[in-house]
């Protein structure tokens, strides 16, 4: 990287996953309109062909005079030669295709277990982890070969498994992972707090939060406008718009897959007293599954909707066909802030600004005191030049304490069950999950649906489990 003039230039970043049709253009998106960067974005692929469309797209946007950010997009045709060299590292990937997901979202159904997301907590997203460790151990071998120096920042689910598993490889890796559900709340605030003082423009950046828990099982013990404690605005709003909850005014209601009137994380607040920062879909997935997930008439009820498997192939199509517009011109990458965060904590560690976000790190800093320190945990952390500083979030209280630890503790289980190749830690972890406790299913039902579940991912797993 060279530095002049505030601006930094020649930095090399290698995609793995370059090949994805969407999160992609988001990220070049805004590398386009980030004027004190430019570099070289390096994609590999699986799919090389996907990752040779990106690169014809990807520069095609760098040509256009509104990008401010130029970057050059090129393909490379192994780990090896995109991570040479490298100053950071994004992996985003899909673990398998959307037939195993299926597998992992509804055969559980079942046993009446219902999941709405399916990718990071529950059955679903512990099928998910075992297809993922596999994917990762390359990959975090190949960094530690040939990038030990880069910053790593994953966006692959379930985020605490593949974060835990890339430091399990190699501990020195200078690993994070970056998810955006806590800016979601930070906006559901930004609009109370807007309703409720007749205010307008107030971004979620605004909101001033101290972030403490898990991925998609985050909260805050803190929150804050201009000095304005948040806390007894929510409840008051909470108190007199609970059975109809909020409603965003840019919430796409058409797409039932992923509505959200924030009624989970309204209840979640009255029983436990934070504020639950992540959408209703992921939040019900980590409580026990006679409550938010008992059926699909109570999912209706609490106003969020169980994103299908139909409905996710359907997207791909279209964002396929999309892709193929992009590659022959007929549709433009459209260059308006996307709201995510990932190129700021870029420009960050290049020492271009100083930044404060939520970051998902192993627990050795014991930034949350009470859970364990080989936890994957998410708390905020200051992002300037070559470092991320944890912040110390404090304890969680003893009542949500008691909700994080099944999930902690089957992070343990299925981490060593990929690895070593063990279905009893399958098993066990299954028997773990609140979301199967809630129904009560007997061993014998959970260990024939853990059998049938890899069987049906089998394709990804490696030789030991067959």
């Amino acid at each position: 990287m060279r530095y002049a003039d505030g601006k930094v230039s020649d930095v090399q970043i290698a995609y793995i996953g370059g090949g994805s049709r969407g999160w992609a253009w988001t990220f070049m998106t805004d590398l386009a309109l980030e004027a004190s960067m430019s570099g070289t974005i390096r994609l590999y692929d699986i799919d090389e062909e996907a990752a040779k469309a990106n690169e014809v797209i990807g520069n095609r946007v760098s040509e256009r005079e509104e990008a401010v950010g130029k970057w050059k997009y090129t393909t490379c045709k192994s780990l090896e030669e995109s991570l040479s060299g490298a100053d950071f590292v994004v992996i985003s990937i899909l673990p398998g295709t959307f037939d195993e997901m299926e597998v992992d979202v509804h055969m559980p159904e079942r046993l009446g277990v219902w999941q709405s997301v399916g990718d990071t907590a529950g059955a679903g997203g512990m099928m998910r982890a075992l297809r993922t460790i596999p994917m990762f151990i390359p990959i975090a071998e190949a960094i530690r070969d040939y990038a030990p120096d880069a910053w790593v920042i994953n966006y692959t689910n379930p985020m605490s498994l593949c974060v835990k598993v890339l430091y399990q490889v190699f501990p020195q890796i200078k690993a994070f992972g970056c998810c955006h559900e806590v800016f979601g709340t930070q906006k559901v605030l930004a609009g109370i707090t807007e309703e409720t003082f007749g205010l307008k423009g107030i971004t979620r950046q605004d909101i001033h939060v101290n972030v403490l828990g898990i991925n998609h099982f985050t909260w805050f013990d803190y929150a804050s406008y201009k000095g304005i404690d948040l806390f007894p605005v929510y409840r008051k709003y909470i108190e007199e718009h609970f059975e109809e909850g909020y409603w965003e005014n840019d919430q796409n209601w058409a797409n039932a897959s992923f509505a959200c009137r924030h009624r989970v994380k309204f209840d979640l607040f009255n029983r436990y007293g934070l504020i639950a920062a992540a959408g209703d879909r992921h939040l019900a997935e980590f409580m026990p599954g006679d409550e938010y997930l008992k059926d699909p008439q109570t999912v209706e009820s609490w106003g969020y909707g169980l994103t299908t498997v139909a409905w996710r192939k359907k997207d791909l199509q279209d964002r396929l066909a999309k892709s193929h517009r992009l590659l022959t011109g007929e549709e433009e990458v459209l260059l308006e802030p996307t709201g995510e965060e990932g190129i700021q904590l870029i420009r960050a560690l290049c020492g271009l600004t100083r930044i404060v976000s939520n970051v998902n790190i192993p627990n050795t800093n014991r930034q949350i005191p009470n859970l364990p320190a080989g936890a994957v945990v998410e708390t905020n952390a200051v992002f300037e030049k070559n470092a991320i500083r944890p912040l110390i979030a404090g304890e969680v209280p003893e009542n949500v304490r008691a909700l994080l630890m099944p999930h902690i503790e089957n992070h343990e289980y299925i981490l060593e069950a990929a690895l070593t190749c063990n279905k009893e830690l399958v098993v066990k972890a299954f028997m773990n999950d609140p979301g199967i406790q809630g129904k009560k299913c007997q061993e014998a039902d959970v260990r024939s649906l853990v059998d049938d579940m890899l069987r049906g991912t089998s394709r990804y797993l490696p030789e030991g489990w067959k």
